[in-house]
């Protein structure tokens, strides 16, 4: 025998087994039996508690439900008198709010066990408190992916034997009450069991599943679902996928039904996958394998501060869920929760005070990260220029006020499109980052881009991340860290990607089963190359400034110029809409009261009520029409008591202003009527007047009379910077007036310039009078039409391209002349359709009484003003206009700017932006002329071909049933104008139309002393607007020594301008700095003063450039920095949150 054949390892001659080979499909699909289903009693099921108790000696249970809609806090509920509950107890209505007291009897010996914890599942969403009001976690109950219903009990109650803990529920889910026309049922207390969960059973597997509401969560579970994760995601034949499904495999086999110590087994045959020893490391995992991971993980709670349910449940779903990410913390040091919206933070503060200390101690120790620097996470289309200057300059103050430090990302992850004025915005409020997410909800187009720098209408830029795992509600799954890199599309640029993770839109944040399962990740990606890797433990502002250093300061990313258009949600700009143009009056007002006081007058300005009013507006501007009845209805509520407020601060103003002056509404026979011009620009305008029958001074200044004689029509005129305006005659060189009819079906508006003509219920004509030119095309017709709006889903959101093959236009009927001139020409129009009555009145004044500005050259308007009683369901009502005018784009305005769209469909872009969001104005122009259409309410707008339309009323029935119906009063114009748009006067007309005169009357031997001149105004280029004049917001702190003023102005055409500011001489100025718009110093700009005359600034803009200049005044603090007590009460208002008693 050869000595080399005994040193052989044998391997044997025969066999006759069948061999290993398996069918892969049917061992992957074996995986999905492993827990619950039918084999529940015999599977991984069987042994996940030790211990289960639920019976009343050991589980007490005492509740006490809240009349009512109420939503009482912690000391009022325990003032309550409690009554005995009982497990399987039904408690509601929906949004009702009912409190428990728990009190629990552990047996002794489960003093042996690792954990305790008690499972409250109320089948809908609540909050543990300690005995003393600390919140301590959130509830979320029902059979659903977000559900966690386990509160671990602490160690020394377990050794006392028990334990206590208030819980506060409320009937309603993670997403309110559901808006697909089902009511939710009273939920019942499906669970409040005590119970010792097998840990190492327990950390095998977790599947969510109606059949699981009892399982806690534990590594046992997770070890498998990581496995089974990565079955699903890695390709197949790969070395990694087979493992894991090999390995899984042998964990089911290795498993031995009421053994529960053998789960110790499988657990080590999942290291065959996650690496010897890993578990024991915990977040120390995360420092080993590369040293710099692909995918950054960050943990976010995204709560819309109203949708599904009103802005009473926001504040209980924050406290909910930021408590619970707290608790997470103390368990997961690698745990780090991003967290924006200062209104949250603010309610927080006001209500769970407790919790909110706590919340701060987290943000120091760099555990809890503030981000966004607003007030809410606001729409992105919708805000005018300077309600989005403000959403920063309150959350950032806010945020600096209370945690000493602000933001440096912007964080608009769910905006419906995102306006092209954000990246200088954003840079101007201290940040250079900026994260969203929502355009990946493209209905054809897929954006382009992961990483980019965002470039906006001025040139400034932002280093934009839009995650490539396309939500930021991810759930931390293999497959969401795999898709970071399998769905980048600037990998060539940049090789990272944010995961932004946790339970969102209701609230509810991570859960351990994410935190859990992304260890397991790393634990793999450190053993194996087949996913990339995760890492835990930094702040998005790391993550950014990572991609700054590798990019070169953003030099190798590409770039997208102009606004994040979303293809998608377009049916929002219609619905629900306001504005905030009271507030800009308001502050203009006071300010210039506060300077330019009568002597002997004192007034304080009214910066605490001022704040309050515009907290509830920037609060509105979260969603822009898609939420429930509920939130409308409080929308309404805040948005009555700013008008009231704002109000009676402008009344307050004018009294000092102008000391003898009094409301139009006096009764004085003997007055003159004046009028306070809210902006700097020169203008005519026509104002209606009652008229009393001895009111013969009153009668003498109008210059038309109603046929009923009850009102007046007067022509008002403001020039120069004078703030005042007062009424005229008529000019010698006007031409009336007019309105022709012949009597039946045929009726002519008609001045010195433009034309407009009804024939058989549609406008038939519109004419430039002076040039000759018909602006409508032969055989075409304009007006209102009717569309069916059925959207393939989300009924409130959108509106489908296919809407615009449903037109059905409407013809205005009953039209009867009610004015006739000179002064002002109008007919009355009235339209039924279906349930609704529509009445339009159309009119148009004399030349100089409605031109749209006081260029030279500039048209009237006509003017339509509706009153609508709206009562349809799934329509869509608009006003259009063909127009013989031919261009590829038209213009619309968007915050201190303007955007331009195509009229064509030559791509599916272009095809994609057939209804967007305008502002003040759409224009329609080419070479030599161009009609626009003015808005003072209404959002949507579109030009398809040469129709330009103006979208006014939806009404959709999912969320809010009653979207839209009911009484409507809004106003539109159309504008033609000589010249293309950007030699037009369309952006100055707009900023009027959207101003009106504060009308007022004064003694007529005070006529010729009413206020001063406007102590700020500008010279130069024309395209420079004078937008903001309010106190700087460092006048009203602690420590302020003086008074500020701060100037916001910005170029309107996108081109360059110089202008020369002049600053009155009783305006006694002494610096002036160019700063941002959190209003930190940027620079000193050269004053010009000369004694006794006025002090001028020269400043120069580039195009679209928004610049805020603040003036240190000479005078000392005094009373005009004050807050007056009559403002700064606390309000009695749900959104300001009274104290306890």
């Amino acid at each position: 025998m050869c000595s080399h054949s005994q040193n052989q390892k044998h391997y044997p001659e025969l066999n006759y087994g069948s061999g290993a080979k398996w069918i892969k499909s049917l061992t992957q699909n074996r995986l999905s039996t492993f827990l619950g289903g039918h084999f529940e009693n015999v599977n991984l099921s069987s042994v996940l508690y030790i211990h289960h108790v639920d019976d009343s000696n050991h589980v007490d249970l005492q509740v006490w439900s809240a009349p009512g809609l109420t939503k009482p806090l912690f000391r009022e509920a325990m003032k309550q008198e409690f009554k005995p509950a009982k497990k399987g107890d039904s408690f509601g209505p929906s949004w009702t709010n009912h409190w428990w007291k728990v009190t629990l009897k552990i047996p002794t010996y489960w003093q042996q066990y690792e954990r305790v914890q008690f499972e409250f599942d109320p089948g809908c969403e609540a909050m543990i408190f300690s005995t003393d009001g600390v919140p301590l976690q959130g509830i979320t109950g029902g059979g659903g992916g977000d559900r966690r219903v386990e509160h671990i009990i602490p160690p020394q109650a377990v050794r006392d034997g028990h334990y206590s803990v208030v819980v506060e529920s409320s009937c309603n889910g993670m997403f309110g009450v559901p808006w697909n026309g089902d009511t939710i049922a009273p939920p019942d207390l499906a669970m409040a069991d005590l119970v010792v969960p097998n840990q190492d059973a327990c950390m095998l597997l977790h599947i969510p599943s109606r059949t699981l509401l009892k399982l806690a969560a534990g590594h046992l579970m997770w070890d498998f679902t990581t496995l089974r994760e990565i079955v699903d995601t890695v390709a197949g034949n790969t070395a990694l996928q087979n493992k894991a499904l090999v390995t899984a495999n042998k964990i089911m086999n290795a498993f031995k039904s009421g053994d529960p110590e053998n789960v110790k087994l499988m657990r080590g045959i999942a290291e065959d996958v996650f690496g010897k020893g890993w578990h024991a490391k915990g977040d120390k995992i995360y420092n080993e394998g590369p040293p710099k991971a692909q995918v950054v993980g960050i943990s976010y709670c995204h709560i819309d501060t109203a949708w599904l349910w009103p802005y009473s449940v926001t504040q209980q779903k924050t406290a909910r869920s930021w408590s619970t990410q707290i608790d997470l913390m103390e368990r997961y040091p690698e745990h780090r929760f991003a967290c924006s919206q200062a209104q949250q933070f603010k309610w927080l503060e006001e209500q769970y005070p407790t919790l909110f200390e706590r919340i701060k101690k987290k943000v120091a120790s760099g555990q809890f990260h503030l981000i966004g620097g607003s007030w809410v996470e606001n729409d992105g289309n919708m805000p005018s220029g300077e309600a989005l200057v403000r959403q920063f300059l309150y959350g950032q103050r806010y945020f600096e006020s209370r945690f000493g430090k602000r933001c440096e990302t912007a964080w608009l992850p769910d905006s419906f499109g995102l306006t092209a004025a954000y990246p200088q915005l954003i840079r101007d409020a201290g940040m250079k980052y900026f994260f969203t997410q929502k355009l990946s909800w493209y209905e054809r187009n897929v954006f382009p881009h992961s990483t980019f720098n965002w470039v906006g209408i001025d040139g400034s830029q932002v280093l934009c991340h839009m995650t490539p795992v396309d939500t930021y509600t991810a759930q931390a799954t293999v497959g969401d860290v795999n898709k970071g890199i399998t769905n980048h599309k600037n990998l060539e640029s940049n090789a990272s990607a944010l995961l932004v993770f946790g339970n969102g839109d209701g609230g509810g944040g991570a859960l351990p089963k994410m935190l859990e399962n992304l260890r397991r990740i790393r634990a793999t990606t450190n053993e194996h190359r087949e996913l990339p890797s995760v890492s835990m433990g930094s702040t998005v502002e790391e993550f950014f400034e990572d991609i700054e250093e590798d990019s070169k300061e953003g030099k190798t990313l590409p770039v997208w110029k102009g606004e994040l258009y979303l293809e998608f949600h377009r049916g929002t700009y219609t619905s629900h809409g306001k504005c905030e143009i009271l507030l800009r009056d308001v502050e203009r007002v006071a300010t210039l009261t506060s300077l330019l006081k009568p002597k002997g007058h004192s007034y304080v300005y009214p910066k605490r009520a001022i704040d309050e009013c515009w907290e509830k507006v920037l609060l509105n501007q979260f969603l822009p029409g898609s939420a429930i009845g509920m939130v409308y209805d409080d929308a309404d509520k805040l948005y009555a008591e700013v008008r009231e407020v704002c109000t009676g601060l402008l009344e307050d103003a004018f009294s000092v202003l102008l000391p003898r002056s009094s409301s139009l509404l006096s009764k004085s026979t003997t007055e003159t009527l004046v009028a306070f011009n809210a902006t700097s620009f020169a203008r005519h305008d026509v104002i209606k007047v009652p008229l009393s029958r001895d009111a013969a001074r009153m009668k003498a200044q109008v210059v038309q009379t109603s046929a009923d004689g009850k009102h007046g029509y007067a022509l008002m005129h403001s020039v120069g910077n004078k703030v005042m305006s007062q009424p005229v005659g008529m000019y010698s060189v006007c031409m009336p007036a007019s309105v022709f009819t012949n009597g039946t079906d045929h009726f002519v508006l008609r001045n010195a310039n433009v034309q407009l003509t009804i024939s058989e219920g549609r406008i038939s004509s519109l004419i430039d009078v002076k040039l000759g030119r018909e602006l409508i095309p032969k055989g075409n017709s304009g007006g209102l039409v009717i569309f069916e709006d059925r959207p393939n889903y989300w009924d409130a959101w959108d509106v489908e391209i296919h809407h615009l093959e449903t037109s059905t236009p409407l013809s205005f009927s009953q039209v009867r002349v009610i004015a006739e001139g000179p002064l002002r020409a109008a007919v009355q129009t009235q339209i039924k359709y279906g349930g609704s009555t529509i009445d339009v009145t159309v009119q148009t004044s004399t030349y100089n009484g409605s031109v749209a500005t006081m260029k030279g050259n500039s048209r009237s308007f006509f003017n339509f003003d509706a009153v609508v009683d709206w009562r349809e369901r799934h329509k869509f009502l608009k006003f259009e206009l063909p127009l013989n005018i031919n261009n590829t784009y038209a213009t619309y305005e968007s915050q201190f700017g303007f955007v331009q769209r195509p009229t064509h469909k030559n791509t599916t872009v272009d095809a994609a932006k057939f209804e967007v969001c305008g502002h003040k104005f759409a224009d329609l122009s080419e070479y030599g002329y161009g009609v626009a259409l003015l808005s003072e309410s209404k959002y949507g707008f579109s030009c398809e071909g040469n129709v330009l339309r103006i979208s006014l009323l939806r009404a959709a029935t999912a969320p809010d049933a009653e979207q839209d119906q009911g009484r409507h009063e809004f106003s539109w114009a159309v504008m033609p104008h000589v010249g293309s748009f950007l030699e037009s006067d369309v952006p100055i007309a707009a900023f009027i139309y959207n101003s009106p005169l504060h009308v007022r009357t004064v003694p007529g031997q005070d006529a010729g002393h009413v206020a001063p001149s406007l102590p700020f105004w500008l010279e130069g280029s024309p395209n420079i607007f004078l937008e903001t004049i309010k106190r700087g917001e460092d006048d009203f702190e602690p420590n302020a020594s003086g008074t500020t003023i701060i100037l916001r102005m910005y170029e309107a055409f996108g081109g360059h301008g110089s202008v020369k500011l002049y600053i009155g001489k009783n305006v006694p100025v002494k610096r002036a700095y160019v700063t941002n718009i959190l209003e930190d110093t940027k620079g000193e700009l050269g004053l010009v003063s000369t004694t006794g005359a006025h002090s001028t600034l020269k400043l120069e803009f580039r195009s679209f450039e928004v610049k805020t200049v603040k003036l240190v005044l000479e005078t000392k603090k005094s009373d005009i920095s004050g807050i007056s007590s009559m403002t700064s009460s606390k309000r009695n208002s749900w959104v300001t949150v009274n104290e306890e008693l």
